[in-house]
């Protein structure tokens, strides 16, 4: 697993990385930076906090309206990729640091 730092909204952030998987998460850094941006640059919502959290929102609908959308899964039964979320959300919130959790 190696590092890669990235910026959002203008700020740097410092993320895992798996190997092979730089294209993806550039990828996705870029869609976030995007959504954010685009809330941002709206004029209505200033809090950091709050601009991450209706972009991840604006993304997760976004995702849910594909067609090819897997049905949502039941909390009762992990699997890797809501542990592979939950270790994603974990490091944003470190990330986030004294600006609140995420989620």
């Amino acid at each position: 697993m190696k590092q890669m730092e990235v910026t959002i909204l203008g700020q740097s952030y410092i993320l895992a990385c798996p190997d092979g998987g730089e294209t993806s998460l550039l990828s996705a850094v870029a869609s976030v930076d995007q959504e954010m941006s685009a809330i941002r640059d709206a004029g209505k919502v200033k809090a950091r906090e709050r601009i991450a959290v209706l972009a991840a929102l604006n993304l997760a609908y976004q995702l849910a309206e594909r067609p090819e959308a897997p049905a949502p899964r039941s909390k009762s039964a992990p699997t890797q990729d809501s542990a592979q979320i939950d270790a994603m959300l974990a490091r944003i919130d470190a990330a986030l640091g004294g600006d609140g959790q995420l989620l």
